[in-house]
């Protein structure tokens, strides 16, 4: 009796065992994580922090690892720091190139070592080198300001503030100019890179009127290039009758625009940027084709919409 109750345990026991292993085979593996590297031109522009918000967000949702790198405008450095990224074992790369040119190296690299890239909110200049581009319709950002300041205007004397440099901010141009192409009561009296920050802006800025040449229209290319020639403007008090359009609906220039200082900007969601750029590269990553370009549309922000808007936030 006794010999028949252990031989019914060791059954039992070699049952459990055996289910044990049934169910450890029909369990997922544990998640290994990813590493992603993002590196953007510069994170003194708030806008960078809200697009790698949006990264991070759908990164770390699926239990991976996001590491962020800022070259402060200083592409040699970003080319640098993208070598970095690559040895730490990356899988990804998510860039915002300080100058779509120069940024080549770096790409070369990732190619080299099967690190794929996204590129998002300024294009590179080699786009066989990336999988897919994400950004704003830059050149609808420009027209919608031009658009604007032809039914504010029936004639004007305009300065543009570019980056050449950037290729977002130069279609933002490129639209402008092309909406005014052709009709003389619209006048490019000047432009002049601005490095898209506040400070080199205003600077630019105040140079240009020691110039004492007329204009009555300032487009920056994105909205720190323009809150920085309006605070060269409100330093010289020539602020006064001058349209002020930027690009990026940024909350300190919706904060501006409310109290009347400035015209418009053309918004941009940076999260939804970051967002679509971080789920792009898990549908490559899994084997879905993806688009190599994704265009996200841009709306103008003036006074008399504004109230639609989220004034301390982004879209």
């Amino acid at each position: 009796m006794k010999r028949k109750a252990g031989i019914f345990l060791l059954i039992a026991l070699i049952a459990a065992l055996l289910a044990g292993c049934s169910r450890r085979k029909d369990e997922a593996p544990p998640h290994k994580a990813l590493i992603f590297g993002a590196t953007y031109m510069t994170r003194n522009n708030p806008y960078f922090n809200v697009l790698g918000q949006g990264i991070e967000e759908v990164v770390e949702a699926n239990g991976d690892i996001l590491l962020t790198r800022d070259p402060l405008q200083d592409q040699k450095k970003q080319n640098e720091q993208i070598e970095e990224l690559i040895d730490e074992g990356i899988s990804m790369l998510f860039l915002n190139p300080v100058d779509w040119e120069e940024v080549r190296p770096a790409l070369l690299a990732c190619k080299k070592a099967g690190v794929a890239v996204i590129n998002v909110d300024t294009v590179v200049k080699d786009r066989d080198l990336v999988i897919s581009v994400i950004e704003t319709d830059n050149y609808q950002a420009g027209q919608l300001c031009a658009l604007d300041m032809m039914k504010r205007r029936k004639s004007a004397d305009i300065v543009i503030l570019d980056n050449p440099i950037q290729m977002s901010i130069t279609y933002r141009a490129q639209g402008f100019t092309d909406a005014i192409a052709g009709n003389p009561n619209y006048r490019v009296v000047y432009r002049h890179a601005a490095a898209g920050e506040i400070e080199v802006s205003s600077k630019v800025m105040e140079e240009f009127l020691n110039q004492n040449i007329g204009f009555d229209v300032v487009l920056g290319g994105n909205d720190p290039t323009a809150l920085g020639a309006l605070a060269a403007l409100q330093q010289a008090r020539k602020e006064d009758g001058v349209l002020i359009y930027g690009i990026d609906g940024s909350p300190d220039f919706k904060a501006i625009l409310d109290m009347g200082y400035v015209t418009g900007t053309s918004a941009q969601s940076p999260k939804a940027i970051g967002r679509v750029a971080a789920e792009t590269a898990y549908r490559y990553l899994n084997g879905e084709p993806v688009d190599p370009y994704i265009s996200l549309s841009s709306t103008l922000i003036t006074k008399d919409n504004l109230a639609e808007y989220e004034i301390d936030g982004w879209q």
